[in-house]
């Protein structure tokens, strides 16, 4: 058993909320905790205090999987930050309800507060539809979680720190294919939702090119518990591994209905953003389950272990992928703020453009930059399930 290290924080976070419309808004900030310094030590940039917009769901069908670990990672690093004493942030944090339109509106919301970036926006259906409104009124929406392909696109204001499918599927597949030697395999995914269909386009197109034959295609819509009838077809047809395109409800729904169905072991289960939310939900039919992630707590990343510390004391769990991805994010913009010294948005947007190799806790090295499209390069861990944890896949 490890012993949890006591962090007493600088100062608490004070939260405070207030509803507008059909919002739940959170204010959340915390002092730097810097001793005294002279006018003239005082770095510029941490003379004032920049808010920063966070979109997280705090409720609905996305708060515990994805919202709320989220927060605690934006939070920690907030810490942090201002403790440095080179850039103060605060935030204005808004509940996005788990929704498209939830979403739309916390941006407007935000836009209207002049935040020069917004943070958050974890669901890449949720991005797309509110990704345009920061784009079109130059303000930055930094995801922390949204890894479907080709959003990007949207504009330059738009960054992404999880691998996209169109990096980390066909890496995955490669790595997975060597060891694994698949030849025919089948796919199921949410049709409804924009990251999964993502995934299951990347993986048709890589598994081609590879000349792997995808057996058969099963779908089903976000919010769906019943996934019997597909996974009795795919196991009719006995392909050598099925790869599931989901979110953190349905991946663990469609893991634990495997082990129900009696599901065959021969079929070897791929789940590309595996996590041990999942794992912990599906019990044994998680078992040999295999991911490819961007976040391990094994990693040794540059300050991950200090991370991981810092976490299970803050919090007395242990940290969520996307709570590290979070926290990461909001390191990674503080340093474009440090590099621009300025709060203004473009000034910002052209020094994130410009990370390069920007020490993190992500991937097995931490060396995160981004490509021209704003989305995140660093190196990708593959994972399998033993014994209810996941490890390092050899």
């Amino acid at each position: 058993m490890r012993t949890k290290r006591i962090l007493t924080p600088a100062s608490p976070l004070a939260i405070a909320t207030l509803t507008i419309g059909l919002l739940t808004i959170g204010l959340s900030g915390c002092d730097s905790g810097v001793k005294e310094m002279s006018d003239d030590e005082v770095p510029p940039m941490a003379s004032i205090e920049i808010p920063i917009g966070v979109v997280v769901a705090l409720t609905g069908h996305h708060a515990e999987p994805y919202g709320l670990p989220m927060q605690r990672g934006f939070e920690l690093a907030l810490e942090e930050i201002n403790n440095l004493g080179e850039v103060k942030l605060s935030f204005i944090t808004v509940d996005d309800m788990s929704t498209p339109d939830g979403a739309e509106a916390a941006v407007r919301h935000l836009v209207n507060q002049n935040v020069p970036a917004i943070v958050g926006l974890a669901i890449s259906t949720h991005l797309k539809q509110a990704a345009p409104i920061a784009q079109e009124n130059e303000v930055i929406a930094f995801s922390s979680v949204s890894s479907a392909s080709g959003l990007g696109a949207i504009g330059g204001f738009v960054f992404r720190t999880s691998l996209v499918t169109d990096v980390s599927i066909p890496d995955g597949v490669i790595a997975t294919r060597e060891i694994l030697d698949y030849e025919e395999v089948a796919t199921i995914y949410d049709e409804v939702d924009v990251y999964s269909t993502s995934s299951n386009e990347v993986l048709r197109s890589v598994l081609g090119e590879n000349g792997v034959e995808i057996l058969i295609e099963e779908a089903f819509k976000t919010g769906d518990t019943e996934f019997s009838e597909q996974l009795t077809r795919i196991a009719a047809k006995n392909p050598d591994a099925l790869f599931i395109s989901a979110l953190s409800q349905e991946i663990a729904g469609i893991l634990a209905q495997t082990a129900e169905l009696d599901f065959p072991e021969t079929i070897q289960i791929i789940a590309p953003d595996l996590t041990m939310s999942e794992v912990q939900k599906a019990g044994h039919g998680a078992e040999g389950a295999i991911g490819f992630i961007g976040w391990s707590s094994m990693s040794d990343a540059p300050g991950n272990r200090a991370f991981v510390q810092k976490y299970r004391a803050q919090y007395g769990i242990e940290p969520e992928p996307w709570a590290a991805q979070s926290y990461a994010t909001l390191h990674v913009l503080a340093n474009a703020i440090k590099t621009a010294q300025s709060a203004d948005a473009t000034a910002i947007r052209d020094a994130l453009a410009q990370t390069t190799d920007f020490p993190s806790n992500l991937g097995k090295l931490g060396r995160f930059s981004f490509n021209p499209d704003g989305d995140a390069l660093y190196d990708q861990i593959l994972v399998v399930v033993r014994d209810g944890e996941l490890e390092f896949l050899d």
